[in-house]
């Protein structure tokens, strides 16, 4: 067919309405007509190629020295350097979720930092929060729950509450405490804070068995699984980039910080038959009442055992401060 329509348009000397130029030939038609094909498969590719987007993406920088819970983390080795680089990098360019965790922080952290405080642990811990459950009562895949991601096996053996209507993973000064007991039990197995913070993604044993055939009990120098490998070093890049969040991007104002919660703390110690009764008596709603006690799990508290329970209810009007 192509051979046909050339020698029709050879008999025919044309003119170029582009060019203003005669086209006389076999090649010379047969060149012009594949030079219009790519002009207009041209155009067509512009009309439909998407946009260039305009960004400037840089490698966020490593600080000259760095440090958890008081132990220095050892930057003058690649691995450890290039391992916190990469967690930086991460949370850096995770631009949404961590602005939110930045405006949480000014909710919880004071309140958080003042727990480990009583308990005697470092602050530094705060960030192993963050980096758990980015100060929200989240739930994992492997059904670990809450500020500080409990397992409920691990939740009831240091001293929480589980069940249908109380959650008290959900609960931040309660879990808070059974984290720290946690903390202190593995920093007396293994001498520091770094491994005592390792074990609480993998557990102490496997920290054991791994310190027993590897002959090494230096987090920095031990080899681990991926996920505990840079859990750790996620805390210390969460604990870089909120400590200096204008370095990275952030510019985030105190004025755009979630203020504290403003509560009175109501003794429970019987029954609860509705909690909505409950908030209306104390001139609430639910919504509000399970804001500030994540650990209700229920519309109702039978309380069989007898227990008492701190309910922080809101204060008059903080709702619209």
């Amino acid at each position: 067919m192509k051979t046909s329509i050339l020698a029709v348009l050879v008999l025919l000397p044309f003119t170029s309405f582009c060019t203003n130029r005669q086209v006389t030939g076999t090649d010379e038609v047969a060149e012009y007509i594949t030079g219009l094909f790519d002009q207009n498969k041209n155009e067509q590719e512009r009309e439909t190629r998407p946009q260039t987007v305009k960004q400037q993406v840089v490698i966020p920088p490593v600080p000259a020295e760095a440090s958890f819970a008081g132990e220095p983390v050892p930057l003058k080795y690649f691995d450890v350097r290039e391992a916190l680089q990469r967690e930086i990098t991460v949370i850096t360019y995770w631009h949404g979720s961590l602005s939110y965790i930045i405006q949480l922080a000014g909710r919880y952290q004071a309140r958080i930092e003042k727990i480990l405080e009583e308990e005697g642990l470092h602050p530094d811990f705060f960030y192993l929060c963050v980096a758990e459950s980015s100060l929200q009562p989240a739930v994992s895949p492997a059904n670990a729950k809450g500020y500080w991601q409990f397992l409920t096996s691990t939740a009831k053996e240091y001293g929480l509450e589980v069940n249908y209507e109380v959650d008290e993973r959900y609960n931040i000064e309660k879990s808070t405490r059974a984290a720290c007991k946690y903390f202190k039990k593995a920093y007396e197995k293994f001498g520091s804070w770094t491994l005592a913070a390792a074990s609480y993604n993998i557990g102490m044993a496997n920290i054991s068995d791994r310190i027993g055939y590897q002959s090494l009990s230096d987090y920095y120098d031990m080899q681990l699984p991926l996920e505990t490998a840079r859990y750790v070093f996620r805390a210390i890049a969460f604990k870089t980039i909120m400590n200096n969040p204008e370095d990275y991007g952030f510019y985030i104002r105190e004025s755009d910080k979630f203020k504290p919660l403003e509560y009175e703390t109501v003794e429970v110690k019987g029954k609860i038959g509705n909690w909505s009764e409950f908030a209306a008596r104390h001139n609430t709603n639910f919504k509000m009442l399970k804001m500030y006690n994540e650990w209700i799990r229920s519309n109702k508290l039978d309380n069989k055992g007898n227990k008492t329970y701190k309910v922080l209810v809101p204060v008059d009007g903080c709702r619209e401060r």
